[in-house]
């Protein structure tokens, strides 16, 4: 069964208790001020913090059907384990034919839910991993539920700057190219936290380029 996971944004707890959030959340409450008709003023590229640890960067494309190919930077200096299991997945095919099936247009657009895939140890400051990529505009992140170990395939790109994210989410790389990509499916896709599947942005496939 396809497993869905939604990302805790509750502002308030991560200030006040620094605890790791729950799946299920009415963050839309600061963030209900999207419409369907946004005009696109997304910039086509964005550029990584300069504190990121850039030893060594992969390189992928992804390319979502009637949109076109976005390009991402993942840094496996700052979360090993995540970087290398989106790649594995990627070249696997898992993620050809999924989805987004998740918008909020001022926060987040999220997909990548298939079969069920192993979880993974969640590469973020309030679960014992420095990483230094913060959820800036462009970022892609791992979704997952209050278990902070409980990520496994799906992501989530930052649609705006969501910094109050950082130290509870995994981020693993940036969007380099394709944000304008980025800007008409959130403009052309209905706001909801279950797209109706015939109207979900459909990702034909993830290239590992190196």
């Amino acid at each position: 069964m396809k497993k869905f996971i939604s990302l805790t944004l509750c502002m308030f707890l991560i200030l006040s208790s620094f605890a790791a959030c729950s799946g299920d959340s009415d963050k839309k409450q600061d963030n209900d001020s999207g419409s369907s008709d946004a005009t696109i003023t997304a910039e086509p590229n964005v550029s990584a913090d300069s504190n990121i640890r850039k030893n060594k960067v992969h390189h992928v494309e992804m390319t979502i059907k009637d949109y076109g190919t976005i390009k991402i930077e993942l840094y496996p200096d700052e979360a090993p384990i995540t970087v290398e299991n989106f790649i594995s997945l990627a070249k696997s095919g898992f993620y050809d034919g999924l989805s987004f099936h998740r918008l909020d247009k001022d926060f987040v657009l999220q997909g990548g839910a298939g079969d069920s895939v192993k979880p993974i140890k969640g590469e973020f400051s309030n679960n014992g991993v420095q990483n230094a990529i913060s959820h800036k505009r462009g970022v892609i992140s791992m979704a997952r539920t209050g278990d902070p170990n409980s990520a496994s395939s799906q992501f989530f790109f930052c649609l705006e700057d969501s910094t109050f994210l950082d130290g509870n989410y995994a981020a693993f790389g940036y969007v380099t190219d394709g944000m304008n990509i980025i800007d008409r499916i959130r403009d052309n896709t209905p706001e909801s936290d279950s797209i109706p599947k015939d109207q979900q942005p459909v990702i034909e496939t993830i290239r590992v380029i190196d």
